[in-house]
């Protein structure tokens, strides 16, 4: 990255067939209305596997490089983002429910781990009648109640109400989750789903991680 002018906006991604931070990294730039310029690591990269399988603790991928500064925590991207255009309303105006939407974004951040292993982001796959084990099940049952939560207090259809949020491009890579593993919805969580994958962001992004070649074995196994 270093032959990259400094005024560029670009965001280094990995795997968009595997990469969960990648997808919630491209989305809060496209949230921005930022235009940017999109570099993707090698599927070789040592590290980049590493973070995909869940091997670190340290996640630096994706990360954003503007005007010269170098952001790669998904939730200082979204962070940053809002101070650079608060014109796309990333946070809701509404005091309770900026801090409501802080709140479940970091609990997406570092908690339900149990779902990220067992159910790994995979785009190319459907596996129906996956058997969710009981650990990623009160995962599940937890992100349903703050959907649930969010789109009846705030009238949906997205979980803050008409205008997409920090915590929708924070739990789109669960929305593909739930469809990959045939996870069974209450009505009102199905339907969110079926609206995060129905923009066109996501339909894009899916596009290209159908056509990717890198595979991941350890990512393909059914558990």
């Amino acid at each position: 990255m270093s032959g990259i002018a400094a005024t560029q906006t670009t965001l280094t991604i990995s795997s968009k067939n595997y990469s969960s931070w990648s997808l919630r990294g491209w989305l809060l730039l496209k949230l921005s209305g930022l235009a940017f310029t999109e570099i993707k690591v090698d599927p070789d990269d040592a590290k980049a596997r590493d973070e995909l399988l869940l091997r670190t603790s340290s996640i630096r991928v994706p990360c954003l490089r503007h005007d010269g500064v170098e952001v790669w925590d998904t939730l200082a991207i979204a962070e940053y983002l809002n101070e650079l255009r608060p014109r796309a309303q990333m946070l809701p105006k509404d005091r309770a429910a900026r801090a409501r939407c802080r709140s479940i974004s970091g609990e997406m951040h570092s908690g339900f781990e149990a779902l990220r292993s067992s159910l790994p982001m995979n785009l190319r796959a459907h596996r129906p009648g996956f058997v969710v084990w009981s650990a990623a099940r009160a995962d599940i049952e937890h992100i349903c109640a703050i959907w649930r939560d969010c789109l009846q207090t705030w009238g949906g259809p997205w979980l803050f109400g008409e205008r997409r949020s920090v915590a929708d491009a924070m739990y789109a890579p669960v929305a593909t989750r739930f469809l990959t593993y045939d996870v069974k919805l209450d009505d009102a969580c199905a339907l969110y789903v079926a609206h995060t994958l129905a923009t066109p962001d996501m339909a894009e992004w899916k596009a290209a991680a159908l056509t990717e070649a890198d595979e991941l074995p350890d990512l393909e196994v059914e558990f």
